[in-house]
């Protein structure tokens, strides 16, 4: 196995999922199609994230947080994105995880072009347990985590007692640190 593949505490990012890992995933969209609104888009992935489980084996969502709509980062004149976090259960390894969501996201016509460009599907591996890779196909924790309302916002709902195994900091101290042009507000 190449150094590549593992992460720093030594496991394989092949190595699936122990029972008692947390795991939380992003998703995001600011993109309207002729079959949904940016909302719909989310509630798509999120069916196919509970449904593909099922058939390729264990994963489940375990808890969801509240929807946010935030503007995009960089700020630029694109739409504004709607954002949720949740937590899910799996015997998936991260690289099953990250393989399987980006399944996911180009059935859904997700194309990979630019960074920070507008898309109709974001899923976004952003914690798996205390697993830390700086492989670049697998960086954990996502490494812009700490740095995005979209994110610390609506993980808090669901991880209020979280803490960036990186820093140390609490969420609410993460959050306070945010930069105050970093717009985002719940929808629901």
């Amino acid at each position: 196995m190449s150094r590549s593949n593992q992460n720093a505490l030594g496991s394989s990012l092949a190595e699936p999922a122990a029972a008692h890992e947390e795991i939380y995933l992003g998703l995001g969209s600011n993109l309207t199609t002729p079959k949904a609104t940016p909302r719909q888009s989310i509630e798509a992935a999120l069916d196919a994230i509970a449904q593909g489980g099922g058939v390729q084996g264990g994963l489940v969502i375990t808890e969801r947080s509240r929807l946010y709509k935030s503007a995009p980062i960089p700020k630029t004149n694109q739409p504004y994105f709607n954002n949720i976090v949740i937590k899910i259960r799996t015997d998936f390894s991260p690289l099953k995880l990250l393989g399987f969501l980006h399944g996911i996201e180009a059935a859904m016509g997700r194309v990979r072009q630019i960074r920070n460009e507008a898309r109709v599907i974001d899923l976004d591996l952003l914690v798996f347990g205390a697993r830390r890779s700086l492989c670049p196909d697998c960086m954990l924790p996502h490494p812009r985590l700490t740095e995005r309302a979209f994110v610390l916002y609506p993980l808090r709902d669901i991880a209020p007692a979280w803490s960036d195994p990186i820093s140390q900091k609490s969420i609410t101290e993460l959050i306070a640190n945010l930069p105050p042009e970093q717009e985002i507000h719940v929808i629901n």
